[in-house]
């Protein structure tokens, strides 16, 4: 049956760590620009933390942390966008919002490669934000601001006010040159008219497919499927000691060979490694069709259990590759089974290994002089290697919460909303290159009265 409701536009907004996207959703959240917003946030780290620095608004945030919304997380957004439809009545518009180090290719590619969410959503446009300071520095160490600018429908240079003019029409000549679609405009803190980032009508998939050729190419959360015929009855699969302790893993049922049925089975796995995994043990049953997580904590070679009613074709659907964990699989008699096709599912992309986030949250009012002492220590030893930082701390003694994001040795903090009857706590993320967690943690614990 043809879907005859209007689709609902969506907007992608992105920008390497700092380029002021929160300052940018700020603005158009408290816009009076009539539209009823549902907004989608995904964090780097393990604790969410923009959820908490935006304004106070009617619009709905769904927040989505701990991993790369390009990879292991599109099953996430597909998931989210599913149920905001079953309140379709309650918003007209959804801005996503990506992590600083996500390329925004992949959460494009979401709206075309599953055909749900194509029938009820529409790109209408990418908009990503440049840090003007900052960015020819990004450029030369990041492949994901390069990424995000080749991607742009518009572009909205920011803190303009940090660099002369001549500096700034220098770094739009070289914007221009990696992106000669986009519109470019400048602006101060993310002050730019709302009508130049949302309702574009300005995403189009052919000049997609020009820039990138392999964009309707997915990317997925497992990296190998293998398929196995197995006889009815209990069948065992064993893995040995690999490079992780545990492993998730999606068993398909009836799998076939030929590769429009390993498609569609592995656009499924993007919505099962979504769900929760069932932790399972060495010596159990595996489910099939269910997304579970092998313990493999244990030394030695683990055996895991298949029970199936019928000869079948079965696709294992796993995080790693076969031969890393050495992955066998017997009939109950021990007669090794074969593997009848096996795929590789390559990424194309991969984050710096070096670049990692920290998040501390502990309950307590700071000593504000050891703060300032801390963050300047902090920021003139590491600053060059902290591509963000954000979150809020108690500061003893005020009343409200003290609200700070930074960028490299760049920090700008100030007071927000009372605490009230709220525990008083801190919440700190810093996103960047070979971070010491330890010292840093401890460092900022001692601040603490």
């Amino acid at each position: 049956m043809q879907n005859t409701q209007k689709k609902v536009p969506v907007t992608i907004l992105t920008g390497f760590l700092g380029s002021g996207k929160t300052t940018l959703l700020n603005r158009i959240l408290s816009e009076k620009h009539g539209k009823r917003i549902a907004v989608i946030e995904n964090e780097y780290g393990e604790v969410g933390i923009d959820q908490a620095l935006v304004i106070d608004v009617e619009e709905e945030i769904f927040e989505m942390s701990n991993g790369c919304i390009c990879c292991t997380v599109r099953g996430d957004l597909i998931r989210v966008l599913s149920n905001l439809m079953k309140r379709r009545d309650k918003f007209d518009y959804v801005l996503v919002e990506t992590t600083g180090l996500a390329d925004p290719g992949p959460v494009a590619q979401t709206f075309f490669m599953d055909d749900e969410i194509s029938l009820e959503f529409k790109l209408d446009g990418i908009v990503t934000l440049v840090d003007a300071f900052h960015i020819n520095q990004q450029l030369g160490r990041s492949d994901e601001s390069t990424e995000q600018i080749a991607f742009a429908d518009v572009i909205v240079l920011n803190k303009i006010d940090l660099v002369n003019n001549e500096e700034l029409d220098v770094l739009e000549s070289r914007l221009r040159k990696m992106n000669k679609m986009a519109k470019i405009v400048r602006s101060e803190m993310a002050e730019t008219p709302i009508n130049t980032v949302l309702n574009l009508g300005a995403f189009n998939l052919d000049e997609a497919l020009v820039r990138r050729p392999t964009f309707l190419e997915p990317e997925y959360p497992f990296e190998w499927t293998g398929i196995y015929s197995m006889e009815p009855g209990q069948s065992e699969i064993t893995l040995a000691e690999g490079p992780d302790p545990s492993m998730s893993l999606v068993v398909v049922a009836d799998q076939g060979k030929e590769d429009q049925a390993l498609r569609n089975s592995a656009e499924r796995c993007v919505r099962l490694y979504s769900e929760d995994a069932k932790q399972i043990q060495p010596g159990e049953l595996i489910p099939q069709d269910s997304h579970v997580m092998l313990d493999l904590s244990s030394s030695g070679r683990k055996s895991f259990y298949l029970q199936t009613e019928n000869k079948i074709q079965v696709g294992l659907f796993a995080q790693h590759t076969a031969e890393e964990f050495d992955i066998q699989v017997l009939t109950k008699d021990k007669t090794t089974i074969p593997v009848e096709t096996e795929r590789t599912w390559v990424a194309q992309h991969e984050h710096d290994d070096e670049v990692g986030s920290i998040s501390i949250e502990i309950n307590g009012d700071v000593e504000e002089k050891k703060l300032e002492k801390w963050l300047s220590k902090l920021l003139a030893e590491k600053g060059i290697d902290i591509f963000r930082m954000k979150g809020f701390i108690s500061i003893s003694g005020e009343p409200n919460r003290f609200i700070f994001q930074g960028v490299h040795m760049l920090f700008d903090g100030k007071p927000d909303r009372p605490w009230g009857n709220s525990p008083r706590r801190n919440q700190l993320v810093f996103i960047g290159r070979n971070l010491d967690e330890q010292d840093i943690r401890q460092s900022f614990e001692a601040c603490l009265i």
